[in-house]
């Protein structure tokens, strides 16, 4: 039997297990969820076991806990480490749901469920490819599992983790399976990842909220106040107006922006599908510039007041923001989040006070050469399997623990991943379409065969 053969014969039996592992609401980000993390980790562990791997434990960290499966008969040859993530975001306006979303539906050809994309349906592909193959004496190189349960949470334990680990995670290839594809029938191969920091801060006024019509023209409104203070961190062209924010950007070169015309972009069918009449951002970049290749400050949320139905006539004492800067290689995270600190102490309205706050230690953006023997052969499986050569470009979002694994571990990691764009990842009714979880299942055993070449 070959491992086609396995997937095809035990497709039923894996679309239950994956099931069972999307029941479990391993949400990292609630202390609530915390034994649920844990149960999460230890089923995981236990079906590497059962799909042949020689090890999977479930280790400590200072934080959640790390699974690592182990399958490395083979002294002479190389090892692969995979890297994953079975925690998944909170699930919060259940109202919003069309099923429980800790009750696996399946619908259309699509299993919805929080976390079906991002990304047990990842690891479960992966699991399952080896599985087909150990069962099938066909994988002939070491293999290496590092599935960690705090990635939604920005895996504050897990660099802790490798550096006590590294003689057990030392492998000569890394695949990042937190990655996806271009569409059904289009393959992407990603060459890098932006970074990230992130801040929130607050505008204090009076000491609690006031009557507006007693108070209201005599003082300072921490929400007027917000909007100017935000409003000053962009340029009317959609540049950051922030001093220094740009000091370490490469200009993206000709041979870069010739690249970028390649990637296919029908811009009125993405109008349509977002309910946009038209996209914005700096002025003179293409869109996957914008996006993949040129750093970002947003502003993720703003509050204040009374919010509440009907009114009431108040000048809250308060108002608050958060905000991430998706940056580019040689931007230092934490040298953007105190320009962005200095910009907002110097623009800081009258009549208030502002206090901020880091929101979490951050991440440098990640590239790669298209060159790099994985990327050659996650090229090659990837045309395979769809009939046609894969996009190359960069993702807009950021994986911060892809720097980590290469300063710690000494590879560049392949990304190789098979979720689409548009399966709800962060919101209701996330979904997984079952041709990715096939793909994704024949992609990896294809990948892993192709790397013990």
């Amino acid at each position: 039997m070959s491992w086609k053969d396995y997937l095809t014969l035990h497709q039923a039996a894996h679309l239950e297990d994956f099931r069972t592992f999307l029941s479990i609401p391993s949400i990292s980000a609630q202390p609530a969820h915390q034994d649920d993390v844990r149960r999460a980790a230890l089923w995981l562990a236990a079906r590497f076991k059962q799909a042949g791997f020689l090890q999977a434990e479930v280790l400590p960290t200072a934080g959640h806990p790390v699974v690592l499966a182990e399958y490395c008969p083979y002294p002479d040859k190389p090892t692969v480490l995979f890297y994953g993530h079975y925690d998944v975001q909170p699930a919060d306006n259940p109202e919003r749901w069309n099923s429980p979303p800790f009750e696996p539906t399946v619908v259309d050809g699509r299993i919805v469920a929080r976390g079906a994309s991002d990304m047990k349906g990842q690891v479960m592909a992966f699991l399952l490819a080896a599985e087909s193959l150990i069962a099938n004496g066909a994988l002939e190189l070491n293999v290496k599992a590092l599935i960690e349960g705090e990635e939604e949470i920005s895996s504050p334990s897990l660099p802790a983790f490798i550096e006590q680990n590294k003689e057990r995670l030392r492998c000569d290839m890394i695949i990042n399976g937190d990655s996806g594809q271009l569409s059904e029938s289009t393959p992407l191969l990603g060459l890098g990842v932006r970074g990230i920091c992130a801040l929130e801060f607050d505008l204090v006024g009076p000491s609690h909220d006031l009557h507006s019509g007693t108070w209201g023209g005599g003082l300072q409104n921490p929400l007027h106040a917000m909007a100017e203070l935000v409003a000053s961190l962009h340029n009317p062209d959609g540049s950051v107006a922030v001093e220094g924010f740009y000091d370490d950007v490469e200009p993206l070169s000709p041979e870069l922006r010739a690249w970028y015309k390649k990637i296919p972009w029908d811009e009125e069918a993405e109008l349509k599908k977002l309910g946009l009449q038209e996209f914005y951002g700096e002025e003179g970049y293409s869109h996957w510039e914008r996006t993949t290749g040129r750093p970002t400050l947003e502003v993720n949320g703003m509050w204040g007041g009374y919010t509440g139905p009907g009114g009431m006539t108040v000048i809250p004492s308060t108002a608050h923001a958060k905000i991430t800067c998706r940056l580019v290689p040689h931007q230092n995270p934490e040298k953007i989040v105190m320009l962005v600190k200095a910009h907002l102490e110097k623009h800081l309205p009258r009549g208030v006070r502002l206090q901020v706050r880091t929101k979490e230690a951050g991440a440098f953006a990640f590239r790669m050469s298209a060159d790099h023997p994985g990327c050659v052969a996650a090229r090659e499986v990837l045309t395979e399997l769809y009939g046609v050569p894969p996009v190359e470009t960069m993702f807009g979002g950021s994986v911060p623990i892809l720097g980590t694994l290469k300063q710690m571990l000494g590879h560049d990691p392949v990304s190789f991943g098979f979720g689409l764009e548009d399966e709800l990842i962060h919101s209701p009714n996330e979904f997984f379409r079952l041709s990715s979880f096939e793909k994704g299942k024949q992609g990896y055993a294809m990948l892993l065969g192709r790397l013990a070449q």
